[in-house]
């Protein structure tokens, strides 16, 4: 069985300037996901911050949509080449999440359930940059989008913006989560096409 939803084939690419290089514009919102998708009860849902010196800070589902939510209307790229311009979404930033978190760390490891991980820098989660998002266009994020919440870091390719998102943990030296391990690029802007490692 293929981990890659079909229907990601090469298309004809748009040179519109507000694409980034080698990406197409699509009106869908493709799937794709590296295994199964999970259903979380609400009732058990948590997320969890752990920073480097092993502090917890924890969220109920309840206690998460308690916190000060906001819309956000942006554009995504996806790795695999498809673009989706101004998508709607509500949710927390993550700068409310980490108002309240003492952290020296340079860098973190999201983490979802179904074991998914993704790297991203620290300064890449503040100033109104990434968002934990529960709903998109006005309605509940479905779980084959990420659902019941996932990360939203829009300047970066969509595989960053883990999906089914519990966990966010501190770290002081930058180390590789699922698709990096695979050979995706550490970062991944997607303006300078940082896909792979050596892009």
């Amino acid at each position: 069985m293929s981990i890659i939803s079909p229907g990601f084939g090469d298309r004809r690419r748009s040179s519109r300037p507000d694409l980034p290089p080698g990406q197409y514009l699509t009106h869908d919102f493709p799937v794709l996901s590296a295994g199964p998708t999970p259903r979380i009860p609400l009732d058990r849902w948590r997320f969890t911050i752990t920073t480097e010196t092993g502090g917890k800070h924890e969220w109920t589902w309840d206690e998460f949509t308690k916190l000060p939510s906001e819309d956000v209307t942006t554009d995504i790229h996806c790795v695999t080449k498809w673009s989706k311009l101004g998508t709607s979404w509500h949710g927390v930033s993550l700068d409310t999440i980490l108002e309240d978190v003492e952290t020296a760390a340079d860098f973190t490891m999201v983490h979802g359930h179904g074991g998914y991980t993704t790297n991203v820098p620290m300064e890449d989660l503040l100033n109104g940059q990434a968002w934990i998002a529960y709903k998109y266009d006005g309605e509940d994020l479905t779980p084959e989008h990420g659902g019941p919440a996932r990360m939203l870091i829009p300047h970066l390719y969509f595989w960053k913006s883990a999906k089914w998102v519990n966990g966010l943990e501190m770290l002081t030296d930058d180390e590789p989560g699922f698709w990096e391990e695979a050979g995706y690029h550490m970062y991944g802007d997607p303006w300078r096409e940082q896909r792979y490692q050596g892009d």
